[in-house]
């Protein structure tokens, strides 16, 4: 998370509907070698105090996992490159503005019985809104389904923390961002149209823009 608190003071409802409308981060945690990264989509909780999630079998992480590890779910949005000509101000420099929201907490291993219901719960969760019939689990033939289920374990992270960075030029003056937002979709990065939208109207003081 970048240090400067300016880019720090969304309020957190905003943070999470954010990681609940991506749905998908970066899963990680420590281990006695190296850092273990997963990516993974998550299906966020109704009170955002627990993400449902699974794993297939061979993945590192699932070796570790017991009672219980400490881990973080890193959720990342728009970001792009800000060229200090676009703020049309002298003594300027390069910088690269973003989103990204940290859940923070504990991963658990659930019994392996759950890993329908938890298929079940996530799918259905990604399916909702879709313009067509959704998609469920008796599709499948029953011994595909079977076999497949034998390849995944379920998971559940309790979230005890969130932090997040809304990297959006907050520290300069209204013109000089507003003219770095025309221009971002000249440059490089990801969702430069987004991150447009979200540079004329960022966070501010705890409110949402």
């Amino acid at each position: 998370m970048h240090p400067n608190p300016i880019f720090r003071k969304a309020e957190a409802t905003r943070s999470l509907e954010f990681a609940r409308s991506r749905g998908f981060g970066i899963l990680a945690i420590s281990s006695d070698t190296t850092p273990l990264l997963s990516h993974v989509p998550f299906l966020l909780s109704a009170n955002a105090t627990y993400a449902r999630l699974h794993l297939v079998r061979s993945n590192p992480i699932c070796r570790v996992v017991q009672d219980g590890i400490p881990a973080t779910i890193a959720v990342s949005g728009p970001d792009g490159y800000v060229s200090p000509d676009w703020y049309e101000v002298p003594d300027q420099v390069p910088t690269w503005n973003y989103v990204a929201v940290h859940l923070i907490g504990t991963l658990h291993a659930l019994p392996a019985k759950e890993m329908e219901q938890t298929l079940v719960v996530q799918s259905a969760g990604f399916e909702a809104g879709l313009n067509k019939t959704p998609w469920t689990l008796d599709k499948m033939d029953a011994e595909v389904r079977d076999r497949m289920m034998r390849m995944i374990l379920p998971f559940r992270f309790e979230i005890h923390d969130m932090q997040s960075t809304w990297k959006l030029n907050q520290n300069k003056p209204d013109d000089v961002r507003l003219r770095a937002a025309q221009r971002i979709g000249e440059g490089h990065g990801m969702e430069l149209d987004a991150l447009a939208r979200l540079m004329t109207d960022p966070p501010k003081n705890g409110v949402d823009g």
